[in-house]
């Protein structure tokens, strides 16, 4: 049994599947290309039958990178499998991924089917994709709550008819470690063309069970997991593959198993989707959580001045968490800020530098030290952001414990510049107020969450929001020293974003 553990990473499909994670194309892309640095095996692109702009988005990716699989899923019928393959027919190594139920109960009330008759879709759908590549994963939906004897012919099934991958999902995070464990040691004893197939693993942490499932499963003999990075996915996630990694990383004396990722570049692939997506990484998260390696207790601090390993079972350095963060100032060039971005993951044209560049300048003349956490947010604002149909011109608040909170705004909508001011129970309120009527929106503020980037009280307040307008829902995000000039950025933000599906329905989060 090979000793290596293939990583296939779902955060562009499954994890676009988070309440308001939606990325549009080029959003898509640009994580694409980190998830290639950071080494994972198989990157899952994207569902291509589901809508025009996740076909679009899965091309693009197929057509750009070189050294990782691509996967397009397709539910077992032959327009799906059709798409999925026009869309990654071009990748260098391209694999299709279609998959059925297998439960009793996902057969009775959803697919309405006898098993004989999901036996026959399996085996056609695997032998019309193995016609078109020879690399065919086959999912089992509900694995884990369906007979063993029945999941058992139906990977034999797939794997007759050349998968070469099979998958057990614990679709609905039901599974307990020990359960998981030995009905994956069932499959393996009890499918007799087992090996001539990877088994993998896809968790679903609503126990919060989803890493140690894997794991277990790992342990009892699969040998891909399928994972999400900062385990960002539908209801409450996935399996994180920061935590999978570092767990085989870390425990060698227990699993003495290999990944290929580059375990540097987990936390700027971490940073990168929290960047895209506005989903916050809780602080106590493990691996990549901004308190995973900090130390407050004396007698830690104490063990930690003595030696390291005393409370730290990683090196933050081995994720790629620098302990030394301070980088550029106001009289840095272009060409060492074209270079260090290079260094966080963010390989930028001529014009994408020169926007970053004038508001790293600006950002510089308010601030003594540019952080990467800084970086990061200009780049987010200025580069990976849809196109603008409102911007902030200028934003004049005046509030305290004796006056009415109000707002004057100025904005640009669609290059015509309108102002207007308002009130609110407070400063933000009395500019989203403010804003609302200027843009004729009528979203309902969903989420509104602040943070620091960094230490200090200089540093960059971040702010989160999610919006809602008749039926659609997008986040948005702002940074800015003031936090206030934050508050009205993220609300902008999330308005374009809004516009933009609005304008673009085939980009519209697929749920499958």
């Amino acid at each position: 049994m090979s000793d290596t553990v293939k990583i296939f990473d779902t955060t562009l499909r499954d994890g676009e599947q988070s309440p308001g994670a939606s990325m549009n194309t080029g959003e898509k892309l640009r994580l694409a290309v980190q998830l290639e640095k950071l080494g994972v095996d198989i990157i899952e692109a994207g569902f291509p039958a589901a809508s025009e702009g996740d076909f679009d988005a899965v091309s693009q990716i197929a057509g750009k990178l070189k050294n990782v699989e691509v996967a397009g899923l397709a539910r077992a019928n032959k327009h799906d499998i059709d798409a999925a393959w026009a869309a990654i027919r071009h990748a260098a190594k391209p694999r299709i991924h279609t998959f059925i139920a297998t439960s009793d109960i996902h057969l009775k009330y959803k697919l309405q089917m006898p098993r004989e008759k999901v036996l026959a879709e399996i085996k056609g759908a695997v032998a019309y994709a193995k016609s078109l590549t020879p690399n065919v994963e086959f999912s089992a939906e509900d694995g884990s709550r369906s007979d063993r004897d029945f999941l058992c012919q139906a990977f034999e099934t797939a794997i007759a008819a050349g998968a070469t991958t099979v998958n057990l999902p614990d679709t609905v995070g039901y599974a307990i470690p020990s359960e998981f464990a030995d009905l994956v040691k069932h499959v393996m004893q009890h499918t007799p063309n087992m090996d001539k197939a990877v088994l993998s693993v896809h968790c679903h942490n609503d126990l919060g069970l989803a890493t140690a499932n894997t794991l277990a499963a790992i342990a009892a003999g699969a040998r891909q997991a399928e994972v999400t990075i900062n385990g960002i996915g539908e209801r409450a996630g996935n399996t994180s593959l920061e935590e999978v990694v570092m767990a085989l990383h870390t425990r060698q004396n227990y699993l003495p198993l290999n990944t290929r990722i580059r375990t540097d570049q987990i936390y700027p692939s971490s940073r990168l989707v929290s960047m895209i997506t506005g989903i916050m990484v809780q602080p106590n998260k493990a691996i990549v959580g901004a308190n995973a390696f900090a130390h407050e207790a004396g007698i830690h601090q104490d063990g930690m001045l003595k030696n390291p390993m005393t409370y730290e079972i990683m090196r933050p350095e081995t994720i790629g968490l620098s302990s030394t963060k301070l980088v550029l100032g106001k009289h840095s060039g272009r060409h060492a800020l074209r270079e260090h971005l290079k260094e966080l993951g963010y390989d930028l044209s001529g014009d994408e530098l020169q926007t970053v560049f004038t508001q790293f300048k600006a950002l510089a003349d308010k601030k003594k030290h540019v952080m990467d956490e800084d970086l990061e947010a200009i780049v987010t604002q200025g580069v990976l952001r849809t196109a603008e149909t409102f911007v902030l011109e200028y934003l004049h608040v005046t509030a305290g414990t004796t006056v009415m909170p109000m707002a004057s705004v100025r904005l640009s909508i669609n290059g015509r510049s309108v102002k207007d001011a308002g009130y609110g129970n407070g400063p933000i309120d009395a500019a989203y107020n403010t804003i609302a009527k200027l843009t004729g929106t009528e979203s309902e503020l969903l989420r509104f969450s602040i943070s620091a980037l960094t230490g200090g009280t200089d540093a960059q307040g971040e702010v989160t929001v999610r919006l809602r307008e008749n039926g659609l829902v997008a986040l948005g995000r702002g940074s800015d020293p003031d936090i206030i000039t934050a508050s009205a950025l993220a609300y902008i933000n999330g308005l374009n974003r809004l516009e933009y599906l609005k304008n673009h329905p085939t980009e519209r989060a697929q749920s499958v």
